[in-house]
């Protein structure tokens, strides 16, 4: 496990470079390859250990950088967009976002013998996608505008 902070947050930066420079060679989406990245160099291979690392200031660190991810996700949002499909977003993110958290939670414990509370974390993390997250995976996969206009929401 690294212990030192300025040698984590360069393997931090340095892993995210790559994984982003494997998703611009194989044009899958970047967030398969941070997700994977994430999990091998954590829970998988122990070498990062968040919570020794930064100990108290884990949690505003990651509360601010979520902040400023959804902030900017949300400045790209136009409501025009939503005219005649807000009950598909409504239905999207209450029941759609409920049956993601259960799915992954049940089949993080199943396929990644991940503990029931490390899985509801990884299931809360996977199921918050705003558009920074969604804008590259729409670029990937290409539907058509209705469909797009949805997934943006």
């Amino acid at each position: 496990m690294v212990t030192d902070v300025a040698l984590a947050m360069s393997m931090i930066v340095f892993s995210s470079i790559i994984c982003q420079w494997l998703a611009w060679k194989s044009k899958l989406p970047p967030i398969l390859f941070l997700l994977l990245c994430g999990i091998l160099l954590g829970p998988v291979l122990g070498l990062l250990e968040p919570t020794s690392l930064f100990g108290n200031l884990l949690f505003p660190g990651v509360s601010l950088a979520v902040a400023i991810i959804l902030f900017e996700g949300s400045l790209t949002l136009q409501f025009r967009e939503l005219h005649g499909i807000q009950s598909v977003v409504q239905y999207m993110v209450t029941i759609g976002a409920l049956v993601h958290f259960i799915v992954v939670s049940v089949a993080s414990v199943l396929i990644l013998d991940l503990s029931w509370k490390i899985a509801f974390v990884f299931s809360a993390i996977t199921v918050v996608t705003g558009p920074t997250v969604i804008v590259p995976l729409l670029r990937t996969v290409r539907p058509n505008a209705k469909i797009s206009n949805v997934l943006r929401w």
